[in-house]
């Protein structure tokens, strides 16, 4: 079974607009409420590829029983655990440029910490953990660690600078960082390809077995130890980036779990956050179908 993390999830309130003017009315053209967080974005993915996983994280109030209410429809397993304030809203406003404000979320106490920890020690060795997303304020910063190191199976893991740093040496069966977070993580800018992989192959020698790293409207690299792909993506209208990593990283774990080789994985994974930066949710099947044939890989 692959259970997916997600500490701090949120609804997300899409927003599009013509134009935005700050101080005055604005009038909305279209809106969308989304269960949202990047681990539940993965199990929204990984259900259009037909694959099963059990959401975890923690939820609370009214938005909380949208987001397990949500899930539920799509007939997507949740185990979450109930926080006794309110799960974040978080704005995303699309226009002529991509405006996001993202709640801070709610407080989790070290009781309903330990009840997650407890969750994830009963999984077994042939599960997948995916570790994705921010973490609550009032959750220690080491908590991927401790979740990794309690981890019996694989882990997956999409984070932050120091959230994926700090889970290296638990050897994540692949990270994805983007070429952003790959600069913050090495404090400095990358200008080429070679100087991309060579940062990627620093975070597998640091403990990570494989590494993708997603470009954007450039494609997507997967590096391994002997290995390294590149995916050039079609030309399209972008019209929501918010949650194209994530599905990335689901496409990625679908390919391997329906034993689709290393390449046709990798193939699946942009094709899948490419159709979802298309679309105004998260990518379909019939969507990452019609795009999978356009993606283009070589071996650098």
């Amino acid at each position: 079974m692959i259970y997916t993390v997600t500490l701090n999830p949120s609804v997300d309130y899409i927003v599009f607009t013509d134009t935005m003017k700050i101080g005055e009315l604005n009038r909305a053209s279209q809106t969308y409420k989304f269960a949202g967080g990047k681990g539940i974005n993965v199990s929204r993915v990984l259900k259009s590829h037909g694959v099963e996983s059990t959401a975890l994280g923690f939820t609370g109030g009214f938005p909380g029983d949208f987001i397990k209410n949500s899930l539920q429809e799509d007939r997507i397993m949740t185990d979450f655990i109930e926080v006794a304030e309110d799960t974040r809203i978080n704005i995303k406003l699309k226009g002529m440029a991509e405006t996001e404000i993202n709640a801070p979320g709610p407080s989790v106490t070290r009781e309903q910490t330990e009840q997650l920890l407890q969750q994830i020690q009963r999984l077994s060795p042939d599960d997948t953990l995916v570790l994705a997303g921010s973490i609550p304020s009032s959750v220690d910063a080491d908590i991927y660690s401790r979740i990794a190191q309690l981890c019996p199976g694989k882990i997956v893991v999409d984070a932050e600078k120091d959230l994926l740093l700090s889970v290296l040496d638990s050897q994540p069966e692949f990270i994805k960082p983007n070429k952003a977070e790959l600069e913050q993580i090495f404090e400095r800018k990358l200008e080429t390809v070679d100087e991309i992989i060579d940062c990627a192959r620093e975070l597998i020698k640091k403990g990570a077995k494989n590494v993708m790293v997603s470009l954007g409207g450039e494609g997507a690299l997967y590096v391994s130890e002997s290995l390294v792909y590149q995916a050039e993506v079609p030309s399209g209208h972008v019209v929501n980036t918010v949650g194209s990593g994530d599905s990335t990283v689901a496409g990625m774990i679908a390919g391997m779990t329906q034993g689709l080789s290393i390449e046709e994985s990798f193939k699946l994974a942009v094709a899948s956050g490419t159709a979802t930066a298309f679309t105004e949710d998260l990518a379909t099947q019939e969507q990452i179908a019609h795009v999978l044939s356009d993606i283009k890989l070589t071996i650098v």
